[in-house]
């Protein structure tokens, strides 16, 4: 019968991935931000899964696009289209539509937070719900949010870097900056074109992130063959790339997540400083999975670095443990606007 009625839903709408949790079932989405579209008549072709594998592999009428960038949306008629789409495929619509909270960089405008509620709603949903992304990566984490002591997370994903030190419920101080899991993947395109005459594409670059990206220096140094096109003479062309050149291609981006924790910790109580000193920083995100960045943290702050059990689902997951609180979250949302 509940089938029949409906479900509370729990959105991770991600730059890079989207990610549905539903209530009593966990998460059951997890897909590309992705849509595939027919330029000359404005249909949408493929969504998620189906859409990325034509990324580069499309004809001329064909272009598959990311509708969110740097965590916020970017096209909302293609947002909220895909939002209804995996909404659909998450089979939760009954005779009632579902509540759903989605999670939103802590650094976005008012104008980007009525822009994800209006795509929601238009996607189906009977009330929206937002909680800040660095406070569901931590309750996602299993990080005591709700005790009056100092938790520090670290959520790197595809658009934006959260940092946030939290404290009875709330952020007590944070940055929310714009480098991340695409910024990387950019830098790494730049670094291959201008030093080794290579032109990658995205896909990729990520997969050279993943594997021999790295924040530190290892014992041994790994190596990757990097398939791409010869700049001079525009043909097919294999090279090999040294985790270190990487690293290298990486540092601007890896400084400036650097600098956003230590402003994050200048404007941090001593008290709650004090126990993030002894509890340590929670990593998740797609980027807490970078060789080395834990190693990376812990020697420039001093303070203990570990990156969580299931970093790529903290966010989805804190998100649907806020469905529990879900009227409470509306009735912030209403007071915050």
């Amino acid at each position: 019968m509940m089938g029949l009625l409906t479900r509370d839903v729990a959105i991770d709408l991600g730059t890079a991935n989207t990610l549905i949790y539903v209530k009593g079932k966990g998460i059951v989405i997890r897909e590309p931000s992705v849509v595939a579209i027919d330029r000359y008549t404005g249909k949408i072709v493929a969504v998620g899964d189906e859409a990325n594998k034509m990324i580069g592999r499309t004809p001329d009428n064909i272009i598959a696009i990311r509708p969110m960038k740097d965590g916020v949306i970017a096209d909302f008629d293609i947002t909220h289209a895909m939002i209804r789409h995996f909404i659909r495929k998450a089979n939760v619509v009954g005779i009632l539509k579902p509540r759903v909270v989605v999670c939103i960089p802590s650094g976005i405008t008012e104008v980007e937070r009525r822009a994800v509620e209006e795509a929601v709603m238009q996607a189906g949903a009977k009330e929206v719900a937002l909680i800040e992304e660095p406070m569901a990566a931590a309750m996602g984490a299993g990080l005591p949010v709700k005790r009056a002591t100092g938790s520090m997370v670290i959520d790197i994903g595809g658009g934006t870097t959260e940092v946030a030190v939290i404290s009875m419920g709330g952020i007590v101080s944070s940055r929310s900056i714009r480098i991340a899991g695409d910024a990387f993947d950019n830098a790494i395109i730049n670094y291959l074109k201008k030093n080794i005459g290579i032109n990658v594409g995205d896909k990729m670059a990520e997969e050279i992130k993943f594997q021999i990206g790295s924040a530190f220096e290892g014992d041994e140094e790994g190596y990757f063959d990097v398939r791409g096109r010869d700049v001079r003479t525009g043909l097919p062309k294999t090279v090999q790339v040294k985790e270190s050149q990487i690293r290298e291609a990486m540092s601007e981006n890896l400084d400036e997540i650097l600098e956003a924790v230590k402003l994050t910790l200048e404007h941090t109580p001593p008290e709650l400083a004090a126990d993030v000193m002894e509890r340590g920083i929670i990593l998740t995100g797609g980027g807490a999975l970078i060789k080395g960045l834990d190693k990376l943290l812990t020697q420039v702050t001093k303070i203990p670095a570990y990156v969580a059990e299931y970093p790529l689902d903290c966010v989805a997951i804190g998100t649907g443990k806020a469905l529990d609180n879900i009227k409470e979250i509306i009735a912030k949302n209403k007071r915050h606007i």
